[in-house]
């Protein structure tokens, strides 16, 4: 007889239960196989290649650590990735038919770890706690570094120096005007000075440019400016800044012989300072879709090294006794290394230099032991380095502009109809010349499709003709008038250099003249409303797929890309935009105008909400708007969106008002916005933006029609160069 609480089981059932259960682990097992198996199964019909996407999974850990807010998202995120990595060893242990992908598996998960914890552990060893607030402080500092901006009216000075209040040591960075520059003010010297110093500034609108981020890790406490003179207490020892001293003389030799944009240009070539371009050649430049050619990387980097690979050989092939006991190709690679390596302290070694340069001595590693030169590995190892040394450089658009343009060219010249294109056959030399201009045309427009989606997000604007500006601009830098200026250069040691200075200053000025061209062309320029971040992710993922993937199966990496186009399409502008500090405020009209708070044409805030908001045309005045009703102290504005009509209600002053007026006035509004703390008496029906939440989220967007709020809190977490309001 069974026992009160014991359920009653039909003979045999207990035993089967018992089966089930000493079964169920197996069942698993067995799926589990099943499904590693197709999936072995697709990775070998398709080529899998690891290495590359080792590299992506350390860099998805990186940029997981900028998205991710909390420390125990980034513990969590780095711990599923180890966990996963132990189940499948656990899962798929001893099954030898599965070691390549439980390697795989483990390899992925580890190096996802690994770079969250890299750069975790770098944010924690050069993160500098921002100043408290602006302060005129007093500093007794030795200068770093030294940047000159002529074309700015000023010289920048990075500068160690002590926070006396708070007792710590700080790095600064104070812009000096060119009339208080003198000689002795070099890295080295200790100087004291009278410093208006800021904190590094957040974004001052959602998607805008995060200063805080970037000066978190170059260790920036706080940036200034001169206040009255400086005074040098010790001079450089001569040790300090060597290079940079250099470059300074390469600089200003370069000028000294070619004047104008052209020597500006010039000067950006042969030692990387870019200080001495005007505004104008830099816009021009940059909505001619040209912008790459003044930032040392790939192309400079390259012209460099197969100019000296060319004449290393050539030259050394001159010496019988040489030729016969070396092997020229190697010791030329060896010569051009060491040119690549130099050239790139020069100019600066900024991330797409190092990342050439890597590359360029890969490539010739390669053709020295008579490999593939060309190929994704040497992509991912390039990645890899400057990822390990500066992981914060994921985020930046110059890291991301420049690995995405190499891997598009990559993956389009090693594709199989590409190479059969370019193939030898016996041909016209004016047949091959054609077939190499189609293919530079080809290659461009790529890297401009392959760019667009970055830099849309980073810049919200594109340049449309940049294609077909290249096709004449790579060309004339790299064969024309990068070997021109180290022609002169050399000429100039016995003081022959004019002629060839006068001819490099002609290309320089036809480049300048095809900048400005493309660029005042109508429709050079598309500007779009920022896009969120997931839609460049999603263009991301579709773009690795197709560079890093093989076989037919690297045309599903379209879909994603095609989803990302739509995202784009549908992407729309915010209707109201708030700056950080409250008082620029932008609304954005049915088609397309934009109304500002402010009359401060040509500021930095204006052209901020302009670019965001998706449009170039001059801002009218708020007052302007249709149905708009203002005083000296508010304005009270209608906004329909979806057939709904939105009441918004905007401080203009800071004078104070009649309390129960105020609050009279915001029951009647749907929003209210102000750039002081508002009275509690005072509810909108739907948000207050005043000084109290503006201090806590900082810049605001909102899109009406979907009832949303995007502010620049809401993308920090707590992260090292974000202050919550608590510790302001």
């Amino acid at each position: 007889m069974a026992t009160q609480g014991t359920p009653l089981v039909p003979f045999g059932d207990a035993d089967d239960t018992a089966d089930a259960a000493v079964q169920r682990p197996w069942r698993m097992r067995g799926a589990m196989s099943r499904f590693a198996g197709a999936i072995e199964g697709f990775l070998a019909a398709s080529g899998f290649d690891q290495g590359p996407w080792l590299v992506v999974a350390f860099a998805s850990g990186i940029g997981s650590w900028f998205v991710l807010g909390e420390p125990w998202q980034w513990l969590g995120a780095a711990g599923l990735a180890v966990l996963l990595t132990l189940a499948v060893q656990a899962l798929w242990k001893g099954e030898d038919e599965r070691a390549h992908l439980r390697l795989a598996v483990t390899a992925l998960g580890l190096a996802f770890a690994a770079g969250m914890a890299i750069v975790w552990a770098r944010s924690e060893m050069v993160g500098a706690e921002p100043l408290d607030r602006p302060a005129l402080m007093q500093l007794d500092a030795r200068i770093l570094e030294r940047e000159e901006q002529p074309a700015e009216g000023r010289v920048r000075l990075v500068l160690a120096s002590r926070d006396a209040e708070a007792g710590r040591a700080m790095k600064v960075r104070v812009n000096v005007p060119l009339e208080k520059d003198f000689a002795e003010l070099r890295e080295g010297a200790r100087v004291r000075l009278r410093a208006r110093l800021m904190p590094p500034s957040p974004p001052l609108l959602p998607g805008a440019y995060d200063f805080a981020r970037r000066a978190w890790f170059d260790g920036y406490a706080a940036t200034g400016s001169l206040v009255g003179e400086v005074e040098v207490l010790e001079q450089a020892t001569g040790g300090e800044g060597r290079i940079a001293h250099v470059q300074r003389w390469l600089s200003g030799h370069v000028q000294e012989n070619l004047g104008g944009g052209a020597g500006s240009i010039a000067a950006a070539f042969a030692s990387g300072d870019r200080g001495a371009i005007s505004e104008a050649d830099e816009v021009a430049m940059r909505d001619a879709g040209l912008t790459h050619l003044l930032s040392i990387s790939g192309l400079h980097v390259s012209a460099v090294i197969a100019a000296a690979y060319f004449l290393a050989v050539k030259i050394l092939a001159l010496w019988p006794w040489l030729t016969l006991r070396v092997r020229l190709p190697l010791l030329a690679a060896a010569i051009a290394a060491g040119a690549g390596i130099g050239y790139t302290l020069l100019t600066g070694a900024q991330v797409p230099t190092v990342r050439s340069c890597v590359g360029a001595v890969l490539v010739l590693i390669a053709l020295a032991l008579g490999r593939e030169p060309l190929s994704m590995r040497m992509v991912a190892v390039a990645a890899a380095v400057v990822l390990f040394l500066w992981p914060e450089s994921l985020v930046g658009p110059s890291f991301q502009m420049s690995f995405a343009a190499v891997m598009a060219i990559v993956a389009l010249h090693n594709a199989k109809r590409v190479r059969d294109f370019l193939a030898p056959r016996e041909e016209s030399k004016v047949r091959w010349f054609a077939r190499r201009v189609l293919m530079l045309f080809v290659t461009g427009l790529v890297i401009e499709i392959a760019l667009t989606p970055i830099v849309l997000f980073h810049f919200h604007r594109a340049g449309l003709y940049g294609a077909f500006a290249n096709v004449i601009a790579i060309p004339l830098v790299t064969f024309i008038s990068m070997p021109l200026i180290a022609v002169a250069l050399l000429f100039d040691i016995v003081g022959l250099g004019a002629p060839f200075w006068w001819l490099a200053g002609q290309s320089l000025d036809l480049l300048l003249a095809i900048a400005h061209t493309t660029a005042a062309q109508p429709g050079a320029v598309k500007l779009v409303p920022h896009i969120g971040l997931a839609t460049v992710l999603v263009f991301v993922a579709g773009g690795l797929w197709l560079a890093l993937w093989r076989g037919k199966a690297r045309l599903l990496g379209f879909l994603p890309a095609l989803a990302g186009a739509f995202m784009l399409v549908s992407a729309s502008a915010p209707d109201i935009l708030v700056t950080r500090d409250g008082r620029d405020v932008g609304l954005v009209g049915e088609h397309g105008q934009l109304f500002v708070l402010r009359d401060s044409h040509g500021s930095y805030a204006q052209a901020n909400i302009g670019e965001l908001a998706g449009t170039k045309a001059a801002p009218l005045s708020m007052t302007r708007w249709p149905g708009a009703r203002c005083s000296d102290d508010f304005c009270s504005l209608p906004i329909n969106r979806e057939g709904r009509t939105w009441h918004l209600l905007i401080a203009r002053t800071r004078q104070r008002i009649d309390e129960r007026a105020l609050a009279s006035a915001c029951e009647k509004a749907d929003i209210v916005i102000a750039d002081r703390w508002l009275p509690r008496s005072c509810k909108p029906r739907w948000l207050k933006a005043d000084g109290r939440f503006i201090a806590e989220k900082g810049g605001t967007a909102l899109y009406l029609a979907q009832e949303r709020t995007d502010t620049v809190a809401s993308r920090q977490g707590q992260h090292g160069w974000w202050k919550p309001p608590e510790k302001r």
